[in-house]
């Protein structure tokens, strides 16, 4: 057994009468308490689909098929099945190892590439044309506005205009509930020649798989390189591969986890010009507020860095980074509190205003777990054992806390994030692609489990994904 298998509150040891346990015992323990969590989070998922399936044959109010999902019973192949197969297969078989071995830049590159490549596998599982072209030119899709945005100062002034249900010329869901950053990068698109859906599509899968390096960098920097190679082939392997492809919610992803990258890169100052990181970090923090409103709640991930690297210098920057967007924006003429008030009122005239909070508060979560993946609710579980050490270590003031500490304190502030989403009823349902931003943030806690059993971690992530990809069609 080797000490790195546990957290440092867990080699501890002891209870604080006689003396400390055996160290195998100790690891027995903890490995125990990883599989009770993992079963958990298998409850909380079939809880949510029996009682959900209660509520919805009973009142319909749930507004979703296949409850806790938004998804309607479809079993399937796809030209992307044995793709997704043999990737899965080929991650967990050798992910671990290339990931321990390869130069750092390597690492980065493939797993840029292993990201891609199983989102568009699992994508095409349901065709090119249904799971890759279609998906961004539905009706409540951004690509139905394009034309709508010929005059773009004239749009933006009059785009509050439109949010409401009963406003003339109401704005498709998915454009009503973002602000207009969200709809301009595919009006930016076209304007450049790659409109349609196919462009869209791969843009959102190209540019979204890239916050699987920001998410390497980030641990890499307030945490250590060995915890960063352990989380690479659950980050390469995220069940949320399911929504991420294709969604625009996987292009927010990684804005938002740029953002973070580049604060702790600039907050650790281990890259060459910090300042021009911070800044970086302030403008893609701007501009993830003005893509979706909930993710102002990344807030508290860029919190736990500055707290993580014991510095608030790059703050003044950063934050002089992030108002270049919302300047923009108001001197265009869109006023965003405004735009949130009217946002509000407009989910609450739909199947906001219906579907009940107390199956949801909770269901959200079995959608979370499946999201994020069983090796993540460990971690999780790992991540809240090595918290008190390493909030204690750093109250300190010596800053010493484990590499492992680290990373809990940065999982568990993703965490905080996603259940102030939840706790606000603005997020009932179809959290398992709304929440794409906060769930990447907790992939990394997989990397606090022991070694011995990794394979079989990413299998128990890997496989409820490809079994909800092939049973379900999953919608938005």
């Amino acid at each position: 057994m080797k000490t790195e298998d546990v957290t440092p509150t867990e080699t501890a040891g002891g209870t604080g009468h006689g003396p400390p346990a055996p160290p195998d015992r100790i690891d027995e323990r903890a490995r125990r308490a990883d599989l009770i969590a993992a079963a958990g989070g298998v409850l909380l998922v079939a809880a949510a689909v029996l009682i959900g399936r209660v509520i919805q044959d009973r009142d319909g109010t749930l507004f979703a098929q296949w409850p806790p999902f938004l998804a309607s019973w479809d079993p399937h192949l796809g030209p992307g099945t044995p793709a997704a197969l043999t990737m899965a297969a080929l991650v967990v078989a050798y992910g671990p190892s290339l990931a321990a071995r390869l130069p750092w830049r390597g690492l980065l590159a493939a797993a840029w590439a292993g990201s891609m490549a199983w989102v568009f596998s699992m994508a095409l599982i349901d065709g090119w044309h249904r799971g890759v072209e279609r998906r961004l030119t539905t009706k409540h899709e951004y690509l139905r506005v394009i034309d709508r945005f010929a005059d773009i100062p004239a749009t933006l002034r009059g785009f509050t205009d439109h949010i409401l249900l009963d406003a003339p010329g109401n704005w498709p869901a998915h454009v009503a509930g973002h602000p207009p950053g969200a709809t301009l990068a595919f009006v930016w698109l076209d304007r450049i020649g790659l409109g349609g859906g196919a462009w869209a599509a791969v843009w959102c899968v190209v540019v979204g798989s890239s916050a699987v390096l920001a998410a390497l960098v980030t641990v890499r920097v307030l945490a250590d390189e060995r915890l960063a190679r352990r989380a690479a082939p659950f980050l390469v392997l995220a069940p949320a591969a399911v929504w991420a492809g294709v969604s625009a919610d996987g292009y927010f992803t990684a804005v938002a986890a740029w953002s973070v990258a580049l604060l702790a890169l600039a907050a650790t100052r281990r890259v060459r010009f910090p300042a021009v990181a911070a800044a970086g970090g302030g403008l893609l923090f701007g501009w993830t507020c003005y893509l979706s409103y909930g993710l102002g709640l990344m807030a508290a991930v860029l919190l736990a860095v500055l707290v993580l690297a014991r510095t608030a210098r790059p703050v003044p920057v950063f934050l002089l980074g992030a108002l270049v967007v919302p300047v923009a924006f108001t001197l265009a003429g869109f006023n965003w509190w405004t735009a949130y008030h009217l946002l509000v009122e407009r989910y609450y005239q739909g199947a906001g205003g219906v579907r009940p909070y107390g199956y949801w508060v909770w269901a959200n979560l079995a959608c979370a777990t499946v999201a994020a993946g069983l090796a993540a609710v460990a971690g999780l579980r790992r991540s809240a054992a090595a918290a008190p050490g390493a909030v204690r270590a750093l109250r300190g003031g010596s800053g010493a806390a484990s590499p492992e500490g680290r990373l809990a304190l940065l999982v568990l502030a993703a965490l905080a994030a996603l259940l102030a989403a939840d706790l606000s009823g603005m997020s009932k349902a179809e959290t398992e692609r709304i929440w794409q931003p906060f769930l990447l943030w907790l992939l990394p806690a997989a990397a606090l489990l022991p070694r011995r059993g990794v394979r079989w971690w990413l299998v128990a992530s890997a496989v409820p994904a490809l079994l909800v990809n092939h049973l379900l069609w999953t919608g938005w």
